[in-house]
Formats: C-alpha cells, sequence, structure tokens
C-alpha cells in the first residue's frame, strides 16, 4: 500500500484519537488561561510561578488549535508534545507521581498515532512494516 493509500479505517481511527486529545489539550489550556484556583496551586508544586501558568496557557491553546488543523498537524505534534515533554520534566524534578509522567508520556503517544493514521506525508516519513515483511 502506498503512503498516499489509507484505509478509511484507519484516517478515521486517527481522526477520533486527535479529537480525544484536542478536547483533553482544550481543556487544559483553557484551565490555565482562566487560572483556575486549582490549576494556579498545582502550578505551585512544580515551581511554576502563577503569573506564568497563563501564558502556558496560550501557549498550548495555540499548539492545539495548530495540531487540530489537517495543514499544520505536524508542527502542532511537535508543539502540543514538547509541552507535554516539559510537564514530565516538571514532574519528575519535583518528584510528582509517576502516574502524572506516565499521563503525560500517553498523550504524547496519542498525539503522533493520531496524526501518523491521518495523515498520509508523515506515514511515507515513518512507515510501518509488517513483522512478516522480509528484510
Amino acid at each position: 500500500m502506498s503512503p498516499e493509500a489509507g484505509s478509511k479505517s484507519l484516517v478515521w481511527t486517527g481522526r477520533v484519537i486527535t479529537t480525544l486529545v484536542v478536547l483533553f489539550m482544550l481543556f487544559d489550556s483553557i484551565t490555565k488561561v482562566l487560572k483556575l484556583p486549582m490549576v494556579v496551586e498545582a502550578s505551585a508544586k512544580v515551581g511554576i510561578n502563577s503569573n506564568v501558568v497563563f501564558w502556558i496557557g496560550v501557549t498550548l491553546l495555540v499548539s492545539t488549535i495548530l495540531y487540530a488543523i489537517p495543514r499544520t498537524a505536524i508542527l502542532g505534534a511537535i508543539l502540543v508534545c514538547t509541552y507535554l515533554g516539559g510537564a514530565v520534566c516538571a514532574d519528575v524534578i519535583t518528584h510528582q507521581p509517576a502516574a502524572n509522567s506516565c499521563m503525560a508520556i500517553g498523550f504524547g503517544v496519542l498525539t503522533w498515532l493520531g496524526v501518523w493514521l491521518r495523515e498520509h506525508r508523515l506515514r511515507a516519513l515513518v512507515p510501518h512494516r509488517s513483522p512478516h515483511t522480509s528484510l
């Protein structure tokens, strides 16, 4: 199967995964933009000043919008995963529960899986090879 070809179910699976990631990231970014008390408190636990929370939310919101737009999805995936990597770093440095980092890593994987399934350009760069295919 050529990289441009793809089953409709593959593309739709990618769209569903992407939608779930976008909804979660929108929720996360909007709670930061609104500086909800629980978000400001959680951010303070990892050493993030309340003045910075708003700008982190704006950055994530822009990244998420870029991820949701097919034309800029790959750039958006890079930016969203950069955000998630920063979240993992903050959790590790401040000795937060491992579940926090696992969730961020899981969303990073879902971010790339969603865009890989729906983007033939990315599948052309990172092709999948069946384990039954000979070298």
